[in-house]
């Protein structure tokens, strides 16, 4: 559970922030670490239910003291990404931090995947990112410096964006999609002073199941990862929440992996 802290040492206090996919899991625990450290989130979603169940994120935010609301958002959906940008400026009077965190996975090898699930994982998972990146450097190239920045985006890729994961295809390849865009938008506008950056989960364990329960899924996690357990939302969260803030203020075009060594190894 996040702590609210106090108001004189928040770190993002006054920030306006966007979470996608901030419904469940690890988006879930990105949006509540913001708003704890003050920030206003836009909650984003198709639903306010959290897959691992619990108070939905919204409803979380506000017991603990923050402020937040939630806004209906299909990430696939051009008009309703440009919407929600123009909500939270409408809210805040600017947008400080985009976080993109929306995706969706279907595991399947390349012999085994459909048409229209592999477009799907592009539309939501590289898609969405793209129309929500864009919709965010519209609006921060009009707002003035503030910390040095007009802005900042944050992604989501993966470990799975650099190396294989047996029998997940489309997954990956959106996610190494993801990695280039980071470099190539934090490239692109470094010099309007808008930082782009992304955060790489290794094997994190958000109470979902499926296959992320599968044993065999989760043998290998655990045999690859180096640190002696597997990953939690709110790690990456205080990754995203790192990368967000005034602290990072000469970083742009980092993949920051948060998978207790597995890369490493």
């Amino acid at each position: 559970m996040s702590e609210i802290t106090p108001t004189s040492a928040r770190r993002m206090a006054g920030k306006s922030c966007i979470v996608t996919g901030a419904a469940s899991g690890i988006g879930r625990a990105i949006a509540r670490r913001l708003a704890a450290e003050g920030a206003f989130v836009l909650v984003a979603d198709i639903t306010e239910q959290p897959i691992e169940g619990g108070l939905p994120t919204l409803a979380a935010i506000e017991a603990e003291g923050g402020e937040a609301r939630f806004v209906h958002c299909d990430v696939s959906r051009t008009e309703q990404v440009d919407a929600l940008v123009a909500e939270a400026v409408r809210c805040q009077g600017r947008l400080d931090v985009l976080v993109n965190n929306a995706c969706i996975r279907h595991a399947r090898p390349l012999a085994e995947l459909e048409d229209a699930d592999w477009q799907r994982l592009l539309d939501i998972n590289l898609g969405g990112a793209f129309r929500a990146s864009r919709a965010a450097v519209r609006q921060m190239r009009t707002q003035p410096v503030v910390d040095e920045v007009r802005g900042r985006i944050v992604n989501l890729s993966s470990q799975h964006g650099l190396i294989a994961a047996p029998g997940d295809l489309g997954y990956g390849v959106t996610k190494a999609g993801i990695g280039y865009m980071t470099r190539q938008v934090a490239a692109d506008y470094a010099a309007e002073q808008i930082a782009c950056n992304a955060v790489a989960p290794g094997k994190i364990q958000t109470g979902q199941g499926g296959r992320a329960l599968d044993p065999v899924v989760m043998e290998r996690a655990i045999r690859r990862t180096p640190w002696p357990r597997l990953g939690r939302p709110e790690d990456v969260a205080e990754a995203v929440l790192f990368l967000a803030s005034a602290e990072a203020r000469f970083i742009t075009g980092a993949e920051l992996m948060v998978d207790g060594g597995w890369m490493a190894a």
